[in-house]
């Protein structure tokens, strides 16, 4: 497949980094990487990004770690699932506009060709296959690529003491109940005003009250959106199935927890297309399988009008983030060329952080729960550290050691 080069200084991260290699990633090479993380990526946006920096940090050198953190940044602050807005952002750094489109919709693909293998046998059975084995096993490595990869990204993010603490605090809040939004826009703010008023007050007032506006305009659209739902009965069609979707992944910031209650307001309580128990089953099935959780709406869509409608539910769920992050794609780089501006995003990058250790334990109590799984995370953090085993070996090595568990009563 051809290439299309990009200029490395298109996104410039401002950090000192490791350089990237030579040359540009095929566009075969990118598909590929993305279609088998798409296939393995089990445990939600955490682990997606921990298998990313693993893979296009570490041991490919695509992307330098202090512009990866930029890019982790900029994907938590727009709506849409995060770990498909890193795998596009990725796409754009490595092969430009090709590359971005390409990276993201093979990040997707297997996700939802597994998606709509279940909506079938759903339809068909009226039941979902069973797994338990298979995730067993799964969950507790995936934990461990997860600490792993937080501590490479901690080490570059947090550069100073106030980050530090900024960090313990966020986990603090998010912990007792603060918005995730809140607490990335609130360290934002902080470490953007108190950059300003270190470096000179008089001189950066006006990109200190720009910052200001556009976090009270962010946070009121995203307190707006939060009570965007349709009164009244809608008439099933594609074309509403595209246009409900369109303004999900429009709006939605946040896990499946928050994507639940969007769904469950319309499509349930308002017009009645799917039951409370469909609903739920729609969510389990995008949290179990690998990739995006977004997925969920190719279950929906499959529900509601077969093929053409989980092709339909999943363009338009999808298609805000490749919108939102080819805007993004301009922004990054022009808030490290502001000091205050630069500031503000190292507090996003610390908050997304913190936020990524909180979900990180909540998953962790759920992964862990015997002497079996305990092993499983800490030999499997044992061997990313000791031997940089690749993520996906440990992935299927996981699954393996859950189904033999299952087979043998251990």
């Amino acid at each position: 497949m051809g290439r299309f080069p990009v200029k490395k200084e298109s996104l410039n991260d401002g950090h000192q980094d490791q350089a990237v290699d030579a040359g540009t990633v095929s566009l075969s090479r990118l598909a590929l990487f993305f279609l088998r993380l798409g296939t393995t990526a089990f445990g939600g946006p955490a682990a997606h990004i921990a298998m990313m920096e693993d893979e296009v940090v570490q041991r490919r050198r695509w992307v330098p770690r202090g512009k990866f953190l930029d890019l982790l940044g900029a994907a938590n602050l727009i709506p849409g699932p995060s770990s498909t807005e890193m795998a596009i952002f990725i796409g754009y750094l490595c092969e430009g506009w090709m590359g971005l489109l390409l990276a993201g919709v093979c990040f997707i693909v297997p996700a939802m060709v597994m998606v709509l293998a279940f909506a079938w046998a759903y339809v068909q059975y009226g039941d979902l296959p069973q797994i338990a084995s298979l995730l067993y096993g799964i969950k507790p490595v995936v934990i461990a690529i997860v600490l792993q990869a937080l501590l490479g990204l901690g080490r570059t993010a947090v550069r100073n003491k106030f980050l530090g603490a900024l960090a313990i605090v966020a986990i603090i809040l998010n912990i007792l109940g603060v918005d995730a939004l809140v607490l990335l826009f609130g360290a934002g703010l902080i470490t953007g005003l108190r950059q300003g008023f270190i470096q000179d007050w008089p001189r950066n007032r006006r990109p200190m009250l720009i910052m200001l506006l556009f976090s009270c305009c962010i946070l009121a659209a995203a307190y707006f959106a939060s009570g965007l739902h349709s009164t009244g009965q809608v008439a099933f069609g594609l074309l509403p199935l595209f246009l409900f979707f369109i303004k999900i992944g429009s709006v939605v910031f946040g896990s499946g927890y928050v994507l639940l209650a969007f769904l469950h307001a319309d499509l349930v309580d308002h017009w009645h297309w799917l039951t409370t128990t469909q609903l739920l089953d729609a969510i389990a099935v995008g949290q179990v399988t690998p990739g995006p959780v977004f997925t969920t709406a190719t279950f929906i869509g499959y529900l509601l009008a077969g093929l053409p409608g989980a092709l339909i539910a999943t363009a338009g769920i999808f298609l805000p983030s490749f919108i939102f992050v080819a805007i993004g794609i301009s922004i990054v780089p022009l808030l490290r060329k502001s000091i205050v501006a630069g500031a503000f995003l190292d507090g996003v990058i610390v908050a997304s952080l913190a936020l990524m250790a909180v979900v990180t334990w909540s998953l962790g109590r759920g992964a862990v729960i015997d002497l079996p799984t305990a092993l499983l995370a800490i030999g499997g953090f044992v061997v990313l550290f000791r031997f940089r085993l690749n993520s996906l070996w440990l992935v299927l090595g996981g699954a393996l050691i859950g189904l033999l568990v299952h087979m043998t009563h251990i």
